[in-house]
């Protein structure tokens, strides 16, 4: 089976995909709460069942979405499974559905997948299935999550050679193809190619099981799984968008693990903390004023109290950050320091603006996403205040996921308002290459703006391999902003669940994306795992 990938300007994704892709995700959150709808389950309590409460419910289960946090938390590595699996400690590429993959040419790059693995639905899974995910996620119709986040727009072309082996070839050399690869999750070629499936199909350790839209869902242990057998057999997702609420559950004995909590919210002893690799920014919009001036935009990175917010909102739980990538991904540019806290020199920026005319005093939009993270709403506020200081007006707009995914994504609507994104980013992906194209190249995929000059010096960067590829990423990181300022970044994040005492699970970088369910086993409640 050939799976052709479609010729396309590199880098460059056209308005009306993206737009589908905002369209067809509340078209599925609307067709799922008439499609699985079921209010005659039970999720009574089982020493078998995992009950897990989310901040929100996903918009959908379709795989090729899974880099969206609240469809790859439930699906990601359950449900369904990747040809390749990236270690969120080690940040080691591991085989997965694939034993081994090789670079056979400067182009190509050559899959022998692992023999006897099924389908959760009986079928064989075969090379043809693993061509048919990559060329379904990456050129499809079906604006993919995963494509505009891992491929960008890059031609990407998939053949099953024979039942076990995949070759992936693209039009230039692509060094971290293998990385790209960690993110398909791979669904039978029975699945539609036009659209999103609301029940997907895997062969992960679990399956598909009911989704009561707007109350709970469900997903059930594979009993025919290839792999380990995981100790639960069911899980039992619910959500709650306050986190106060999620830590009591799992306090009271109503679920058994509670995520994306604050240090306040009340989960005592079972709280646990984790670096959980999201760095929050605020993404300005530098296409209308007055936020096209580059002194408004410093003004605004120099009125944030990033120490102050990571002190008193989020309770010391991360750090204040100097670039939109943590610690563990390559590039990350150790040596530099978050932007000081200087509201003289933000309000003299502002009014420097003011008298060469520029219209500080319109209105401009800050849009975030309602239970994003603890203390959203709280920091918020603290920003717009800090603004207001500096002399700009500033109106907050929160959002559930649906309407902030349209701001989120290309085309951004609202023309010429200015605007701003408060944004959570997590690389999960290991590589800087993931977060300059889509946030720092002129035309990612969510990014607001940027220059030829800095396109180019990421074309530069991304062709390099070992200690120059890291050497050339600080350096991106350390020029954005003098050569864009499009962020001001506010902190890397720490993750903060509860975890009911009969639970043992150890919560890692990548938990606020894939949690695990196989990684979650019985515990003895006298230590608590």
């Amino acid at each position: 089976m050939t799976a052709a990938g479609k010729t396309r300007s590199p880098h460059r994704r056209t308005a009306a995909r993206a737009a589908t892709a905002v369209a067809a995700l509340t078209f599925s959150v609307a067709t799922t709460a008439c499609s699985v709808a079921n209010s005659n389950h039970s999720d009574a309590a089982s020493p078998d069942t995992l009950r897990i409460v989310l901040p929100q419910e996903p918009p959908s289960l379709e795989p090729c979405d899974g880099s969206l946090t609240a469809t790859g938390v439930v699906v990601r590595s359950n449900i369904t499974e990747p040809l390749i699996e990236r270690n969120p400690t080690s940040g080691d590429l591991e085989p997965k559905l694939a034993d081994t993959w090789q670079q056979t040419s400067p182009t190509q790059w050559t899959l022998n997948l692992h023999p006897g693995i099924r389908f959760s639905d009986g079928t064989p899974f075969e090379a043809a299935d693993a061509a048919f995910s990559i060329d379904r996620t990456v050129n499809s119709d079906l604006s993919c999550d995963v494509d505009g986040y891992v491929f960008g727009d890059d031609a990407v072309t998939a053949t099953a050679v024979d039942p076990s082996t995949v070759v992936v070839e693209t039009q230039s050399p692509d060094p971290i193809m293998p990385m790209r690869l960690s993110f398909i999750e791979v669904v039978p070629r029975t699945t539609s190619m036009t659209d999103r499936t609301r029940k997907p199909i895997g062969t992960g350790p679990y399956k598909f099981d009911y989704w009561d839209a707007g109350q709970k869902l469900s997903v059930v242990r594979n009993d025919d799984y290839w792999g380990e057998e995981p100790e639960y057999s069911r899980a039992i997702y619910q959500w709650r968008s306050e986190g106060s609420v999620r830590a009591s559950m799992v306090v009271n004995g109503e679920a058994e693990l509670a995520t994306s909590l604050g240090p306040e919210d009340g989960a005592g002893d079972l709280g646990v903390s984790y670096a959980n690799n999201e760095t929050t920014a605020l993404r300005m919009h530098g296409s209308a004023a007055p936020l096209n001036d580059y002194r408004v935009r410093e003004a605004i990175d120099l009125a944030i109290n990033r120490a102050g917010i990571v002190k008193a909102l989020f309770r010391g739980e991360g750090d204040p950050a100097a670039q939109l990538v943590g610690q563990s991904i390559i590039g990350y540019n150790d040596a530099l320091q978050p932007t000081p806290y200087d509201p003289e020199q933000a309000a003299q920026l502002v009014a420097a603006a003011k008298a060469d005319g520029v219209p500080v005093d319109r209105q401009i939009r800050l849009i975030a996403r309602t239970g994003q993270f603890p203390k959203i709403n709280e920091t918020v506020e603290v920003i717009q205040h800090s603004l207001s200081e500096a002399g700009l007006s500033v109106k907050i707009e929160m959002m559930d996921t649906a309407g902030q995914l349209q701001y989120q994504v290309r085309p951004f609507p609202g023309g010429d308002t200015p605007t701003m994104v408060l944004i959570q980013h997590g690389n999960q992906a290991g590589d800087a290459q993931f977060t300059v194209d889509q946030y720092m190249r002129s035309d990612g995929y969510q990014s607001a703006f940027g220059t030829a000059a800095f396109d180019a010096e990421i074309d530069s960067a991304e062709t390099q391999t070992g200690a120059a590829r890291q050497d050339a990423f600080a350096k991106l990181l350390a020029d954005e902003p003098g050569a864009v300022r499009q962020f001001a970044y506010i902190a890397h994040m720490n993750g903060v669940l509860a975890e009911a005492a009969s639970v043992h699970y150890q919560p890692n970088s990548a938990t606020g994306d894939e949690m695990r369910l196989a990684e979650m086993t019985h515990a003895d409640p006298a230590t608590n795992g």
